[in-house]
């Protein structure tokens, strides 16, 4: 059982995101002690937030326990080339790939396996996710609350799907990143995730269940492939990884 008052939590949260009055930190008493806090956080928020379109999830090295956060349905873009920059506090840029899913994989008592999970999966995108805070300044407090604070996710622009996704190998993906037409990043691989499917495989078996766990439709990013780099705006954004597709947003 939770030892924080994640409703306090919660509500302090959602004011920031309404006012945006940032926070310094959580309330006393709702500050999250580890990621089983952080999570329920997490979830309070997106419920009063609305429906969840997707995940996103990553993991410190190949070997260490995943971490996640919910996105918002109304946080992701797709077939748009525009998004507001009034949305955001501070912008950070992260080159990612991410999986859609074809069909539910609900909670369920036995673990799902690694086929099972890539048999649900639809398709593979080029995603660029945009980082924010609801604190004063990214790292401004303890790292389990800005994991409560939705991992620091504020969007998700999504590229077309990839076809043949299955013969893609993201350790020996290269990508390219450019702002405003300027190359900023160009690289192999680099998530330190490592294998992306374990981190999917993760989030059908722990990470979405207490949100009734992976839904048809959802799409999941599985961490950066080219670090956060922070921009003001109007910026203009690129991420071409090389046989899978390109996805460009402007934030203005």
């Amino acid at each position: 059982m939770t030892r924080i008052d994640v409703a306090a939590a919660a509500e302090a949260l959602l004011a920031a995101r309404r006012t945006r009055q940032w926070l310094t930190a959580l309330p006393e008493g709702a500050r999250p002690q580890d990621d089983g806090d952080a999570y329920a956080i997490q979830d309070e928020v997106a419920k009063r937030l609305g429906p969840v379109g997707g995940w996103k999830v990553g993991s410190a090295t190949p070997q260490s326990e995943p971490f996640r956060a919910p996105i918002q349905a109304d946080a992701i873009f797709e077939n748009t080339d525009r998004v507001p920059a009034s949305l955001f506090h501070v912008i950070g840029v992260e080159a990612e790939l991410a999986y859609r899913f074809g069909r539910d994989l609900p909670p369920r008592d036995a673990a799902y396996t690694r086929e099972e999970v890539l048999a649900a999966v639809d398709t593979l995108h080029p995603v660029i996710e945009l980082v924010d805070t609801r604190f004063t300044a990214p790292g401004a407090t303890d790292p389990p609350s800005h994991r409560a604070d939705h991992n620091n996710n504020g969007a998700l622009a999504v590229g077309a799907a990839a076809p043949a996704w299955r013969g893609i190998d993201p350790l020996r993906q290269p990508v390219r990143l450019t702002i405003d037409g300027a190359l900023r990043h160009e690289g192999v691989g680099g998530n330190t995730a490592g294998d992306n499917i374990r981190l999917l495989v993760w989030m059908a078996n722990q990470g979405a269940r207490s949100l009734g766990g992976l839904r048809a439709g959802q799409i999941v990013t599985t961490g950066s492939c080219s670090g956060i780099l922070f921009v003001d705006p109007p910026a203009r954004l690129a991420a071409v990884f090389e046989g899978v597709g390109r996805v460009e947003i402007e934030v203005a």
